[in-house]
């Protein structure tokens, strides 16, 4: 499974007021859905949610960019005792999402090229 990148998502309790924080620092945000903005400066990305509740599960969430998802599911799929969805397409790519032994949230992803 090669990686090309790896992208956090940031929760928010006041998710305009965090927008607004970023921006400032200078990072340039891109819409990602309704609640998820897509925040960039150089070659440093993250995701900012709307995350209402601190507590809620999947409060981390990580985005690890593959090149193959087939390649990267077929891995996953050979490692007992690993908690997986099936590769799901997005608009924005195909994921597989992953959970962690914290609760932690992967979304294992090929972009749209």
């Amino acid at each position: 499974m090669n990686i090309t990148d790896i992208r956090p998502f940031i929760p928010s309790k006041d998710y305009e007021l965090s927008r607004s924080f970023y921006t400032l620092l200078g990072f340039k945000g891109e819409h990602a859905g309704p609640d998820l903005t897509l925040f960039q400066k150089g070659s440093c990305t993250f995701f900012l949610h709307r995350n209402v509740d601190s507590k809620a599960p999947n409060s981390m969430m990580l985005q690890l960019i593959v090149d193959n998802i087939d390649e990267a599911y077929t891995w996953l799929s050979r490692i007992s005792d690993l908690k997986h969805s099936e590769i799901t397409q997005e608009p924005w790519g195909a994921v597989v999402y992953l959970w962690g032994p914290s609760g932690e949230l992967w979304h294992i992803t090929e972009l749209n090229r």
